[in-house]
């Protein structure tokens, strides 16, 4: 039987809204409530306590950005954001994602791609292909300087640890990633768990962030 999801969907612009609940509802994940600024979606998860939130970027009054931080801040628990965005390298969406987001989707998603999307995040993975994620970071890291950085202190990691680091923000998978260290996938999945639960990361979005921030793997390199 398919989990049964709750999300919020906080975009300005109501046929956006109405869209993607008729997209959700035909899926079978509730929409809990709806926001039109970054105010309302950060009242509205303080409410509802659901599991996913789709953040439009641009909203009037308080942006998705800041609403992010908020939710974030605020002890959000098991909710996760999802970023909506019309431009496929925002450098709106890096910060997001150093604020806690868990990934980034453009708005021209088909219904399919949202769909899974939303599961996907819920399961406690990044969206989307880590691969999408490193581009973003590569062209905004250590540009934002606006917010400060994900400081983590990597000498908490083993050393395979910082080996599975560096090849998850080179934009491996958890498969691509086995097959370079010859590990098993199950063996991969735990140490990118050790690794988020050492640095404190919510997922492996921030992970890819870290790297990127401490100098772990440098934009256009294959890391130190």
């Amino acid at each position: 039987m398919t989990e049964r999801l709750r999300a919020v969907i906080a975009d300005d612009q109501a046929l956006v809204r109405t869209g993607f609940r008729m997209i959700l509802a035909a899926d079978g994940i509730e929409v809990a409530a709806e926001a039109a600024d970054g105010d309302e979606a950060v009242a509205a998860v303080r409410r509802t306590r659901p599991d996913v939130v789709l953040m439009d970027i641009r909203m009037p009054r308080v942006d998705g950005l800041e609403a992010t931080r908020r939710i974030m801040a605020g002890g959000a628990g098991d909710t996760r954001v999802l970023i909506l965005t019309t431009y496929d390298l925002d450098h709106y969406v890096y910060a997001a994602l150093a604020a806690g987001a868990s990934g980034f989707l453009l708005k021209d998603v088909t219904p399919e791609h949202l769909v899974a999307a939303i599961r996907l995040v819920r399961s406690g993975d990044a969206l989307l292909a880590p691969a999408i994620t490193r581009r973003l970071v590569e062209r905004f890291a250590r540009r934002d300087h606006a917010h400060p950085a994900l400081h983590r202190d990597l000498a908490r990691l083993t050393p395979r640890e910082l080996d599975v680091l560096r090849l998850l923000a080179a934009g491996l998978s958890n498969a691509e990633l086995a097959d370079r260290l010859t590990l098993s996938v199950a063996t991969v999945k735990t140490h990118v768990a050790r690794i988020l639960s050492k640095l404190g990361l919510r997922d492996r979005a921030q992970a890819v962030v870290v790297a990127y921030e401490t100098g772990l793997i440098t934009p256009g390199g294959a890391g130190r």
